[in-house]
C-alpha cells in the first residue's frame, strides 16, 4: 500500500516537472524597451503584442496579462491595439535609487497555449533633481586663532539624477577670509573643504555669511545652493584630530551584521577635558548611512547595523566627528570611504541600442542594425561574456571592442517573405556552473513605396436624389495601400474637367482624408442626369503613387415640377381657352382638349385630367378623359343649358404628393346654323397637320411595340446573366438606344421635345427615344370615354444625347422595376 502511494506520488511530480518545461519553454522571448521618467499618463512604450508576434484578436481569449516585478502597476498594456503604455508617474530615483542602470522587468503571460514572455522597459534619466544640500544654512565655528590655510570640510550636495547630471560644480561667493577648495578623490566623489585665506578677528568680525552654490551638469543646468554662517570663536585653540583625512575600507557585500570596518584614532593637544573626545557621525550623513552603519561614540569603532547590498549602493561616504569636551567645544572631522565587493551572483546584462530600425528591405548587406553592449558585475573568469544569435536569421554579430557588438546584416532581406524578425541575443559568462541572460530586438523590414493605393473596383454608381441639401454626404470613396506608415497615407483629390461651362468642383467635393464627397449644390435631374468624374488616390510616399476611381452619379428625379400647361390657341381669352360649340353636337363628342407637359420623369410626369365640379352642384353636360384631356358631351345638348360654360379642368401629375394646375375652358353654345366656318386655308392646314400625326402615330405603335418585346428579352437576359456571370461583370452596358413603353391603357401625357444634357464620361454621345407610362388598370368611368386616336397616344418625350450607365450586380440588385423604370 505504501509503495503504491509512493510510485503515485513520483508519477504526479513528473507530470508537473514535464508542464513546467513545456511552460517554461513556451515563453523565452525577451522585448526591450525605453521610456524617459516622468513621462505622463499614456505615453507609447510599445506595441508589446506586434513585438511578441501575438494577434490582437487573440489577446482577451487567451487571457493576455502582465506581471511587473517591483514596477507596480506603472505600466499598462490596451488590450484593444496591443501598446504598452505608461499607467502613473515613473521616478527613477525612487524606482532605482543611483544605480546606473534602471529598468523594470515584465513578464507576459497568455494562455492556450500557456507562453510567458519577458519585457524589458529601461527607464531613462533625466535631469529632474536639482543638487540639494543637506541643510539650507549651515553654521560653522571658526576660532579666530586658526591658522592661515586651515581647513573645513563642507558636505557637498547630492543630486539624484545618474550620469551627467549628476556631475556637480561649486561656487562659493566671494570672501577676503576664506576660499573654496575642491579635491577630487576619485570618479565618485568630491571632497569640499572651507579654507582661510585671512587672519580672523573676533572683535573686528563676528560672523560671515557666505553662499556656496551647487551646479549639475544637466540640460538645462539646475542649481542648489546653502548658506554658510560663520561664526568666529574665541579661546579654544586645539581641535581633535585625525591620523587619517579620508579612511578608505573594503567590505564584502555579504558581510555579516555588526562586523567591525574601521577604528578611528584621533588625538587632541590640549590637556584634561579638552582633550576628552566624542565620535558621532557629521549631521551631513543622510539617514539611509545611518541605518547601514553605528559608531560608538568612546572608542570610534564603526561596525556594520543592516544587511549590505552592492546592487543596491556600491560604496558609502561617511563624514564623522570628533568633538572635545573643552568649553567651546572644538571639532575635528574625516571621512570614511566604504566600498562593497561584489560577489560571484550576478548574470550577465546585455544592453541594445537601436540605430537604424526598422530596415528597409533594400538595405545592402553589412548595414549595421542595432549597437549590442554585454556586461557582467563579477570580476574574473565569471566576468567574461561569450555572446550568440539566434539562429538561422539574415543577421551576424561582430564584434567592434570588448564587450560590444554590431548586429550587421548578412543577407538579403525580402519584405513581402518576412516582414519581422524576433531576434535573441544569448551572453554566457565563464563561470562555473556558468549564468546566463538573453535579449531581443524585433527587426522590422520596412516596405519602399512601391505599391500604389488601390481602389476596391475600377468605377462605382451613384444615386442622388434632385434636390438634394448644399454640402450632403453622398459616396465614400476608399482606396488602400499595401505599404506602410507615410507610404500608405492616402489623400484624396477630385481630377478637375469641365462640365458643360462649368467647373467639375462647382458640383462635388472630395475630402481629402476620410474620401467623403460631397454634393455642394442642389442637383437637378432636369438639367443635369449623370454626372461622372474621377477621384484620385495618392499616397504620401516619395516619390508619391496613385490611382483613380471613376464615379458615376445619377441624379434621380422628384415630384418638383408642376403640370405646365401649353399655350391656348386662337381664341383664348387671357390664358383660358375658349371654343364655340353647336347645340345639336350628340353625346361624346369632343369638343376641345386640353394639352399639358411635365418637366419631371417616370410617374412624375404622367398626368391626369378631371374637371372640378361647379358651385351649384349642377351636373355638367361635359365631361373630360382622365389620361386624354379631351373634353366631351356627355348628352346632346339642349336649349336649357346655358349659353356659356366656364370649365375648370385639373390637371395633375402622379408623384408623391402629386401636383396640381388648372385650366379654364370656355364654351359658346351656338345653335347649328350660327357655327361659323373654318378658312379653307385654315381647314387645309389643320388637315395636313393630322395627316402628319397619323403617319407619326403609326410609326410610334410600330416602335412601341418592338421595343416592348425588346424589354422583355431584356429582362430574360438581365436574369440569366445576374445567375451565371461573375460579380465583377456588369449586368449592362454601352448598347444601342432602347425605347421603353407601357402597357395599353390607352392614354400618355401631352408631348415635349427638348434637348437634355447628361455629363459623362468618355465616348461618343447616343441619341436615345425613351418614353414612360406605367401599367395601370382602367379606372372607374374609363369605359365610357371614347377611345382616343393613336394620334393622340403620344406621351411625354425626351430627345437627349447621353451615355447609358453600366450598372453592376451590386447595384442592379437593390433597384426595384420601378427604379428601372425611372431610370
Amino acid at each position: 500500500m505504501v509503495s503504491s502511494m509512493r510510485r503515485d506520488g513520483e508519477v504526479v511530480r513528473l507530470l508537473l516537472s514535464f508542464l513546467f518545461l513545456v511552460a517554461w519553454e513556451a515563453g523565452s522571448g525577451q522585448v526591450h524597451y525605453s521610456v524617459p521618467e516622468e513621462s505622463k499618463h499614456g505615453t507609447f512604450v510599445g506595441r508589446i503584442a506586434q513585438d511578441l508576434g501575438l494577434e490582437l484578436a487573440e489577446l482577451v481569449p487567451r487571457l493576455f496579462r502582465v506581471a511587473s516585478k517591483g514596477g507596480g502597476d506603472l505600466l499598462e498594456v490596451n488590450l484593444q491595439n496591443g501598446i504598452l503604455f505608461v499607467n502613473s508617474r515613473i521616478d527613477r530615483e525612487e524606482l532605482c535609487g543611483r544605480s546606473l542602470e534602471c529598468s523594470i522587468h515584465l513578464e507576459v503571460i497568455v494562455e492556450r497555449p500557456l507562453q510567458v514572455f519577458h519585457v524589458d522597459v529601461e527607464v531613462k534619466d533625466i535631469n529632474d533633481n536639482p543638487p540639494l544640500f543637506p541643510m539650507a544654512v549651515k553654521t560653522i565655528r571658526f576660532h579666530e586663532s586658526r591658522l592661515l590655510d586651515s581647513r573645513f570640510p563642507l558636505e557637498g550636495a547630492s543630486d539624484a539624477d545618474v550620469g551627467v547630471n549628476a556631475l556637480l560644480s561649486y561656487k562659493l561667493s566671494s570672501s577676503e577670509f576664506f576660499f573654496l577648495d575642491i579635491q577630487t578623490s576619485d570618479e565618485l566623489s568630491q571632497s569640499l573643504s572651507l579654507v582661510l585665506r585671512k587672519s580672523l578677528d573676533r572683535e573686528e568680525t563676528a560672523e560671515i555669511n557666505l553662499l556656496l552654490v551647487a551646479t549639475d551638469g544637466g540640460k538645462p543646468e539646475l542649481t542648489g545652493t546653502v548658506q554658510l554662517l560663520i561664526k568666529v570663536l574665541d579661546v579654544n585653540d586645539n581641535e581633535p584630530t585625525f591620523d587619517q583625512a579620508v579612511y578608505k575600507v573594503q567590505l564584502l557585500e555579504n558581510t555579516a551584521n555588526g562586523t567591525l570596518v574601521v577604528k578611528l584614532n584621533s588625538s587632541d593637544a590640549d590637556e584634561g577635558s579638552n582633550s576628552e573626545i566624542v565620535y558621532s557621525f557629521s549631521s551631513d550623513v543622510p539617514s539611509t548611512t545611518k541605518s547601514k552603519f553605528k559608531i560608538n561614540s568612546s572608542t570610534g569603532e564603526i561596525r556594520t547595523n543592516g544587511q549590505l547590498d552592492y546592487e543596491e549602493t556600491k560604496s558609502y561616504e561617511i563624514q564623522v566627528t570628533a568633538y572635545d569636551n573643552g568649553s567651546p567645544s572644538m571639532s575635528g572631522h574625516c571621512k570614511i570611504s566604504v566600498k562593497l565587493v561584489d560577489v560571484n551572483d550576478n548574470i550577465p546584462e546585455v544592453s541594445i541600442t537601436s540605430l537604424s530600425l526598422p530596415i528597409r528591405e533594400d538595405a545592402p548587406l553589412g548595414t549595421v542594425l542595432a549597437l549590442i553592449m554585454v556586461s557582467d558585475r563579477d570580476s574574473g573568469a565569471n566576468g567574461r561574456v561569450f555572446c550568440s544569435l539566434t539562429p538561422q536569421v539574415p543577421f551576424k554579430l561582430v564584434s567592434t571592442f570588448k564587450n560590444y557588438y554590431s548586429l550587421v546584416l548578412d543577407s538579403a532581406l525580402d519584405r513581402e517573405s518576412v516582414s519581422d524578425y524576433a531576434v535573441v541575443v544569448t551572453a554566457r559568462d565563464g563561470g562555473s556552473p556558468s549564468l546566463s541572460a538573453t535579449a531581443s530586438v524585433s527587426v522590422e523590414v520596412a516596405d519602399v513605396n512601391d505599391n500604389a493605393p488601390a481602389f476596391a473596383q475600377p468605377e462605382s454608381t451613384v444615386f442622388v436624389k434632385e434636390n438634394n441639401a448644399p454640402g450632403c454626404h453622398i459616396f465614400t470613396v476608399s482606396a488602400r495601400d499595401a505599404d506602410a506608415q507615410e507610404n500608405a497615407l492616402v489623400s484624396y483629390s477630385l481630377v478637375e474637367r469641365r462640365v458643360g461651362e462649368r467647373a467639375l468642383s462647382s458640383y462635388v467635393s472630395v475630402h481629402a482624408e476620410s474620401g467623403r464627397v460631397y454634393a455642394l449644390q442642389p442637383l437637378d435631374h432636369e438639367e443635369l442626369e449623370l454626372l461622372q468624374f474621377q477621384v484620385s488616390a495618392r499616397d504620401a510616399g516619395v516619390p508619391p503613387l496613385g490611382s483613380n476611381v471613376t464615379l458615376q452619379v445619377f441624379v434621380l428625379d422628384e415630384n418638383d415640377n408642376a403640370p405646365a400647361l401649353l399655350p391656348p390657341g386662337a381664341g383664348g381669352v387671357g390664358g383660358a381657352m375658349s371654343q364655340l360649340v353647336s347645340r345639336s353636337v350628340g353625346a361624346g363628342h369632343v369638343v376641345a382638349k386640353v394639352r399639358a407637359v411635365d418637366a419631371d420623369s417616370g410617374y412624375n410626369a404622367w398626368l391626369s385630367y378631371e374637371l372640378r365640379p361647379s358651385a351649384g352642384g349642377d351636373r355638367s353636360p361635359f365631361r373630360v378623359g382622365l389620361y386624354t384631356g379631351e373634353i366631351s358631351t356627355t348628352r346632346a345638348l339642349d336649349e336649357a343649358d346655358a349659353p356659356r360654360q366656364r370649365l375648370l379642368v385639373l390637371v395633375k401629375d402622379h408623384g408623391e404628393p402629386p401636383l396640381v394646375s388648372t385650366a379654364t375652358v370656355l364654351l359658346s353654345l351656338v345653335d347649328s346654323g350660327q357655327a361659323p366656318k373654318t378658312p379653307s386655308r385654315v381647314s387645309v392646314g389643320a388637315a395636313s397637320v393630322d395627316t402628319a400625326l397619323v403617319d407619326v402615330n403609326v410609326y410610334l405603335i410600330i416602335a412601341i411595340c418592338a421595343v416592348s418585346s425588346l424589354l422583355v428579352l431584356t429582362l430574360l437576359l438581365y436574369t440569366a446573366l445576374r445567375c451565371s456571370a461573375p460579380p465583377t461583370q456588369g449586368v449592362c452596358g454601352p448598347g444601342k438606344p432602347t425605347l421603353v413603353c407601357s402597357s395599353a391603357v390607352g392614354s400618355w401625357s401631352s408631348s415635349q421635345q427638348r434637348r437634355q444634357r447628361v455629363c459623362s464620361g468618355e465616348g461618343p454621345p447616343k441619341a436615345d427615344l425613351m418614353a414612360f407610362s406605367p401599367s395601370l388598370p382602367q379606372g372607374p368611368g374609363l369605359s365610357e370615354e371614347r377611345q382616343p386616336s393613336e394620334s393622340e397616344h403620344l406621351g411625354k418625350v425626351f430627345h437627349h444625347k447621353r451615355n447609358t450607365p453600366c450598372i453592376t450586380y451590386s447595384d442592379a440588385a437593390s433597384l426595384t422595376i420601378s427604379e428601372i423604370w425611372a431610370r
